[in-house]
């Protein structure tokens, strides 16, 4: 199913491969068992770009844009992203919280009906990717801001290579939003 097509999705996975210039990323189904299921979507980010701008695919041929987030503003530590449907039609945002971020990745997290924030599980984690270059796993939780309830995680695995479980029990998170957010953890969390 195109990722054009999608409005929920429980649980996908992510990887990433690295290119010379650019991150390149392949979101995938969960199949019923656990193991990888079909390409969703694809998406390229160019590193070290003025104004962040992430574009989903269909297709490893990056023929049929599906989705894509980009920054409000250029060079902004604290910037809003806003995330787009196929069409340019804003369907939520994600903003990293800088100043918490600093001891503890998190992030702001909305859409229809979704007002949720989101951190690190652990902070011992946290702490020490910032002043250790390790593969480290780890773990984001995005809660709901009044019931507290939990509407998108992200687990990174342990690996060599950038891979994550991405569950999203909430309904109400778009499929869109859910893998816009996943990409942009870690585009953001290598700055």
């Amino acid at each position: 199913m195109p990722a054009s097509g999608i409005q929920h999705l429980a649980r996908f996975y992510v990887k990433q491969r690295i290119t010379m210039m650019v991150n390149r990323y392949e979101i995938r189904a969960a199949n019923p068992d656990g193991s990888e299921g079909a390409v969703l979507a694809v998406a390229q980010q160019k590193r070290l770009a003025f104004r962040e701008q992430v574009t989903f695919y269909s297709d490893e041929q990056r023929s049929t844009p599906v989705f894509s987030f980009q920054a409000r503003q250029a060079l902004d530590l604290g910037a809003v992203y806003d995330v787009f449907d196929a069409a340019g039609t804003p369907i939520g945002y994600f903003q990293k919280d800088f100043g918490a971020s600093l001891l503890r990745s998190s992030f702001h997290l909305g859409g229809p009906g979704i007002d949720a924030y989101g951190q690190e599980r652990s902070q011992l984690i946290a702490i020490l990717r910032r002043f250790i270059d390790f593969p480290f796993s780890f773990h984001f939780d995005f809660k709901d801001k009044q019931s507290g309830a939990v509407v998108m995680s992200s687990e990174r695995q342990f690996s060599l290579r950038d891979r994550y479980t991405v569950d999203v029990p909430d309904q109400r998170v778009d499929f869109r939003l859910a893998a816009a957010m996943a990409v942009g953890l870690d585009a953001l969390l290598q700055r």
